[in-house]
């Protein structure tokens, strides 16, 4: 059956932003989500899908740009997926990433708040990320635009993609020829690597057929500009890959750190894998306020390390420890928060669900001679339960970092029957924040909000709550 045709709308002006960074409108009363627009856009519309309670839109054409818009810098833009952002001033970014705070807490929350403070911008907006993953096809994908400008698909080098998945899509790859997350050195390795297989016959990786050597490319950084790169590939390593890691090993003398790893599973996650070193160490180095952190292949680390330490200080700020408080640090990762407040409070425990993270967290504490710390690894939901809290002793101070789903309700039950003092929620995702400060408002009140930016460019933000105990009439 021939699908039905959607409508267009013409000269119509986009109103505000939305979630997954897109804009929209009102249109005959229906919610409409239309990407790469900003408010102010006049533009004409197709309509691509329509629901009873939304609908969403392509632009055909800009009428009249927003006085707002600006360009964007990457060549890649409404085609990567990524940045969604870049056509909005960093200023107007800042302008709906603290309103999207607001709406969520307020609408979501229903709870009583302070006044939020203004958000933290990031320093920079370009090459801030200290980490960036590739993936390599054995095909190159193509917007329909290009193929139909070329002549066909024939007319085009479809051959050797290095770049990222397109939203949505696990087997489509853009080859990305420049990134600006990340400093310039990302484009030189990743177009190295393209050529290097292309002219001595290494093959990239299908998703179908699950074959071909070369699969992922995983980039670190440190605030040296020091490197680990991290070679995956998809089937056993040969003599043509062991060539790769050499010539990588020879051209880039900031690669520190060159790891590989045999891939052959149906997902590119390296978690579960061996990771072996070609040359150098197994990790770089951190370093933050006079600590120094052990980043591996698999260690969880922030990845805009300058907005990374504004946060920890607005953490440790709102946690007012005094040197005597016994602290909780829940989803501790590699412990960074809980070593970084580890001076302020008389002893610190951090719980993860990561066993690998873990490890890392006790060795970030030994290489700082931290010694009031110590780490469990577990399901946080079967670890923090009133037995542990009766073991390791009440806490004074919560700090939380869950995950974007936030905190599990067993979570918040134990947290509630603990009756810390104090509690910090750092979060990236204000909605699920804002829907555990609803449980949490049984017996805390929110005392202090504040924002923080990470990750400019994109529709993402941080938010760090400070909750006190309710005084018990």
């Amino acid at each position: 059956m021939k699908k039905k045709n959607l409508p267009i709308f013409e000269h119509i002006e986009i109103t505000g932003v939305a979630a997954e960074g897109k804009a929209l409108v009102r249109i005959n009363d229906i919610v409409t989500f239309v990407p790469n627009c900003v408010p102010g856009d006049i533009v004409d519309l197709q309509i691509t899908k329509k629901k009873h309670s939304f609908m969403e839109a392509k632009v055909l054409r800009l009428v009249q740009p927003s006085k707002v818009r600006c360009a964007a810098r990457c060549a890649h833009f409404g085609v990567c997926g990524g940045c969604k952002w870049q056509i909005l001033p960093y200023e107007e970014q800042l302008k709906y990433k603290q309103q999207q705070i607001v709406d969520n807490l307020t609408r979501i929350g229903k709870i009583e708040l302070p006044e939020i403070s203004p958000i933290l911008g990031s320093k920079h907006i370009y090459e801030y990320r200290n980490k960036l993953e590739f993936t390599c096809a054995d095909r190159k994908w193509f917007p329909w635009e290009v193929i139909e400008a070329a002549g066909g698909l024939d007319k085009v080098d479809s051959s050797f993609g290095l770049g990222f998945h397109i939203p949505n899509c696990f087997d489509k790859v853009l080859d990305i020829e420049e990134c600006h997350l990340m400093p310039d050195i990302n484009n030189r390795i990743r177009n190295g690597v393209r050529e290097f297989a292309r002219t001595h016959g290494l093959t990239f990786y299908n998703e179908h057929t699950h074959e071909g050597q070369v699969r992922t490319l995983i980039l670190r950084n440190n605030h040296k500009g020091e490197l680990m790169l991290i070679v995956a590939f998809g089937e056993p390593v040969t003599d043509a890959c062991m060539e790769l890691l050499e010539w990588l090993h020879q051209e880039f003398s900031e690669i520190i750190s060159l790891l590989y790893v045999e891939n052959t599973k149906f997902n590119d996650t390296i978690g579960d894998l061996d990771v072996k070193v070609y040359f150098g160490q197994d990790h770089i180095m951190e370093e933050m306020e006079g600590l120094q952190f052990k980043v591996g292949p698999k260690s969880f680390y922030q990845t805009n390390t300058e907005q990374a330490y504004e946060l920890y200080k607005v953490a440790r700020e709102f946690a007012e420890l005094t040197g005597k408080e016994l602290a909780y640090d829940l989803y501790t990762g590699t412990g960074t928060i809980a070593n970084f407040v580890a001076r302020q409070a008389r002893q610190v425990i951090g719980i993860e669900y990561v066993p690998e993270a873990i490890e890392d967290a006790k060795v970030n504490s030994a290489i700082n001679g931290i010694e009031n710390t110590l780490f469990f690894a577990g399901d946080m939901k079967d670890i923090l339960n009133e037995n542990f809290v009766a073991q390791y002793g009440r806490p004074d101070v919560i700090i939380t970092d869950p995950p974007r789903a936030g905190m599990h309700e067993d979570v918040v039950n134990v947290i509630l029957d603990a009756e810390p003092k104090r509690i910090v929620y750092v979060s990236c995702n204000p909605a699920t924040q804002a829907r555990d400060l609803q449980l949490l408002d049984a017996k805390y009140r929110v005392t202090k909000v504040q924002p923080v930016d990470m990750f400019p460019h994109t529709q993402h933000v941080e938010n760090v709550v400070q909750l006190e105990l309710k005084t018990k009439n």
